[in-house]
């Protein structure tokens, strides 16, 4: 245990939902939820105005529908929060080279690592100027906990929301948790609390009371101990800047079970393509490709296929992906499936495998002509679900979001972060002027000129031409 609270936590408020808010100022103050919006989604994160209903995250979407009919449910913008994170982690590392992300919304600092003087006034002076640059860069909050030991931080920071910061002084922390649930301890999950219940034992307090002997005749010894002594607020984890990755994955949930093979292979097919994308964002690399079928009665499925060196070739994947795809039987339909990388490395083998997959790719081709044009117009349409909460961007009236589809029709709701709520129009699904667009910087990222209420993309029938006045096109769309 360090003798000043030097180990900083940081987690963003509600993040998800909260950059949907910064994004769409129609929703600001309002009942957001992000996550699936099928009837088989489930909610990633729900905005504060949300969870006022009762809704929470890992809950069933429909569930949370009944309990808060009138929020505003939309898709995940990865890209957005990608980048917003990116922001906040630019900020951390300014602090101290040693940075831990835990998630796109959240990370450990070593303050003292970064030069901070050990002491309280210092730290809580950090903390306080770390909140007010993420909100001047973002436009968004987070808390923020300190303490000398990453569990003890992670716990003020929860206890810091939203948006405040929390220190606990070394020597308070038996006194802080003892009175709380033992869920509040790291590794304790639901199986472990019901052992422990059983046991009598409910709180932090009476699971240090316990005894370490107790806890390893519950537990085992590795999680009995490691138990013990957190329940004492002792946690020697340092700060980890490097957090390797061990597998990379996609998956999907469908809204109705696939039974048609053809579709299932040519989701299985996407999925590799995207699992690829991501392995190669990443720079890495992997020899062992898996995949996951979850089939219309839950039952899970998971086949694996080891390569002969590591590979990013998306046609080594994504011939393995199918090869493994066709020792499972799907007849009875599908619900979920996934395609995943492991045995990351940092290089590439190539070798005649490669060669191989990517000859029977073109060869299967030429001999399915028609499959193969099944496959491309499927993936045409893809774009023209329009789900709520993505970007478009329309020929005349500019930037805006998906509000709501459905019998044929696309609602538009027109306005972007640094704006005023929008006007709201509807198209016909397959209008011309209509695509699909990209993030814009939320109001904190902005560029200058972008913070008046002008839109970042303004419509064709508005952009002025050479030598034109611009004076009078933020006026033009108000009155639109």
């Amino acid at each position: 245990m360090r003798p000043a609270p030097t180990i900083l936590h940081l987690d963003m408020d509600a993040f998800f939902a909260a950059a949907e808010q910064a994004a769409k100022p129609s929703l600001r103050g309002k009942p957001v939820v992000v996550g699936g919006i099928g009837a088989r989604g489930v909610v990633s994160t729900a905005s504060y105005e949300a969870r006022v209903f009762g809704v929470r995250s890992a809950m069933p979407t429909a569930q949370a529908r009944r309990l808060c009919p009138n929020a505003a449910y939309l898709a995940p913008r990865f890209t957005l929060y990608r980048q917003v994170s990116e922001a906040v982690m630019e900020l951390l590392h300014a602090l101290s080279p040693l940075v831990e992300p835990l998630s796109l919304d959240e990370a450990f600092v070593d303050l003292e690592a970064g030069g901070v003087p050990p002491e309280t006034g210092a730290v809580r002076v950090v903390g306080e100027q770390l909140r007010r640059d993420i909100r001047a860069t973002t436009g968004l909050t987070g808390s923020v906990g300190l303490a000398g030991a990453k569990m003890l931080a992670k716990i003020a920071s929860e206890a810091a929301k939203p948006d405040g910061l929390v220190v606990i002084e070394p020597g308070t922390e038996r006194e802080l948790l003892g009175p709380m649930t033992v869920r509040t301890l790291p590794g304790v999950g639901p199986a472990t609390a019901e052992t422990l219940r059983r046991a009598g034992i409910h709180t932090v307090a009476e699971t240090a009371e316990a005894g370490e002997a107790e806890l390893v005749r519950l537990l085992g010894r590795a999680h009995g101990t490691g138990l013990h002594a957190m329940a004492l607020g002792r946690d020697d984890r340092p700060v980890v800047a490097e957090r390797d990755a061990k597998s990379i994955s996609v998956e999907d949930t469908f809204e109705v079970d696939l039974t048609d093979r053809a579709r299932v292979r040519s989701e299985v097919l996407r999925l590799a393509d995207r699992c690829v994308q991501r392995l190669r964002a990443a720079g890495r690399s992997g020899r062992t490709v898996v995949i996951k079928v979850r089939n219309y009665d839950f039952s899970t499925l998971t086949r694996s296929d080891t390569l002969r060196g590591p590979t990013d070739d998306p046609a080594v994947i994504r011939e393995a992906a199918v090869r493994l795809l066709e020792t499972v039987d799907t007849t009875g339909g599908v619900r979920l499936l996934g395609v995943g990388v492991s045995g990351l490395a940092d290089f590439t083998q190539e070798d005649l495998f490669a060669q191989l997959a990517t000859e029977r790719e073109t060869a299967k081709a030429a001999e399915a002509d028609g499959g193969g044009a099944q496959v491309e117009e499927a993936g045409e349409e893809l774009p023209r679900r329009w789900h709520p909460g993505l970007d478009v961007v329309h020929d005349e009236y500019g930037a805006g979001w998906v509000q709501g589809s459905g019998v044929g029709r696309v609602t538009i709701r027109f306005e972007t972060p640094w704006s005023a709520p929008g006007r709201v129009r509807t198209f016909a699904v397959e209008d011309p002027a209509l695509r699909l667009g990209e993030p814009l910087p939320l109001v904190g990222g902005a560029p200058a000129a972008a913070q008046s209420s002008e839109p970042a993309i303004l419509p064709k029938s508005l952009s002025p031409g050479p030598g034109e006045d611009t004076g009078s096109v933020g006026e033009e769309i108000s009155r639109r």
